[in-house]
């Protein structure tokens, strides 16, 4: 396929976004059941809240350029009952509302216990405001991944390791920020997100390194032999049907060779996985501010690179006709 780069930033600023918040989250009902030590809420949380916000509408404007007609956008959601695009569209938008809700609230310091779970933990609007919000993040993820695991004509894409791979990732990503965030505001939370965001790193290394054996080892269903209804044993495409391009030839093939396709490859294994990793632990021992920032800004050119190549891994069928030139 070929990486739409608007798809790519889409993807991936949400999923940073969705895991910022997960992690800030995170953090408040750790602080609240005590244990960790107490954070600012009109500070850390709302400014976080605002980072994270921030991230999503950056990936809701670059969906824009994805599109024909921008002006039709909102029929998009028409479809929900059997498109997890059309509820991509809705949940983004819900999800986004209770980001700034949060980060309201925890700006204006709306923060009185309504009630006490266990005697230990005060609930307050915010830690239900957040409760919805994380669900709605993980309905988002699911609503994202699904959009490229359920096109079963996809080997590559069509299976369950999808979905944990942009839960994972876009996890990871986000407390890895939670860390960088930390650092750069002062606040003692960077070996806790940093711990975390090398934790959710591993358990995406394992998803996304199953993802690469597996599709590595498919025999595709779809041949020329099958195109064709023919059973001869050797059989090979010599024209692509027409002398220019068309839309078959640019939007369903990557255009790169098999040795970028493989350099990409090795690049987001780097970036993504143990370098940030790498960063983090040393961070943690010279107890620097900065290390923390610079292994998210590693992880996240990773995944640009992850993403392209999770695009460009996969082979449509119509390349057996088009992508072959006399």
């Amino acid at each position: 396929m070929h990486p739409a780069y608007s798809v790519i930033f889409l993807t991936t600023l949400i999923g940073v976004g969705q895991g910022l918040f997960l992690a800030l989250y995170t953090g408040q009902v750790y602080s609240l059941a005590n244990l960790l030590p107490a954070q600012d809420s009109q500070g850390f949380y709302a400014i976080g809240s605002v980072v994270s916000l921030v991230l999503l509408v950056g990936g809701l404007i670059a969906s824009f350029f994805h599109l024909g007609h921008p002006e039709r956008a909102w029929r998009a959601a028409s479809k929900w009952r059997t498109s997890w695009l059309s509820r991509e569209v809705i949940v983004l938008p819900a999800f986004m509302s209770l980001v700034a809700l949060y980060a309201l609230t925890h700006y204006f310091g709306l923060t009185t216990p309504l009630f006490t779970v266990a005697d230990t933990l005060a609930v307050d609007v915010t830690l239900i405001i957040g409760l919805l919000a994380s669900v709605l993040a993980f309905v988002l993820f699911l609503c994202t991944a699904m959009i490229y695991a359920s096109v079963k004509f996809l080997q590559e894409w069509h299976c369950a390791l999808t979905v944990s791979n942009y839960m994972l990732l876009g996890i990871a990503s986000g407390f890895m920020l939670a860390a960088a965030f930390s650092a750069y505001m002062g606040i003692d939370l960077v070996a806790f997100f940093g711990t975390w965001a090398v934790i959710f790193t591993l358990m995406a290394l394992v998803s996304r390194g199953a993802s690469l054996i597996r599709n590595r080892r498919l025999r595709h269903k779809v041949s020329l032999k099958s195109a064709i209804g023919m059973r001869h044993s050797q059989m090979q495409q010599k024209a692509q049907g027409f002398m220019g391009g068309s839309f078959n030839t640019r939007e369903f093939f990557h255009g790169s060779s098999p040795n970028r396709v493989k350099l990409i490859r090795y690049l987001f294994l780097l970036l993504v996985f143990p370098l940030p990793v790498l960063l983090v632990g040393v961070s943690h021992v010279m107890e620097s501010p900065n290390l923390p920032i610079l292994a998210f800004l590693s992880q996240y050119l990773g995944l640009i690179a992850e993403r392209w190549y999770f695009f460009a891994e996969a082979k449509h069928p119509q390349n057996l006709y088009y992508q072959t030139v006399s």
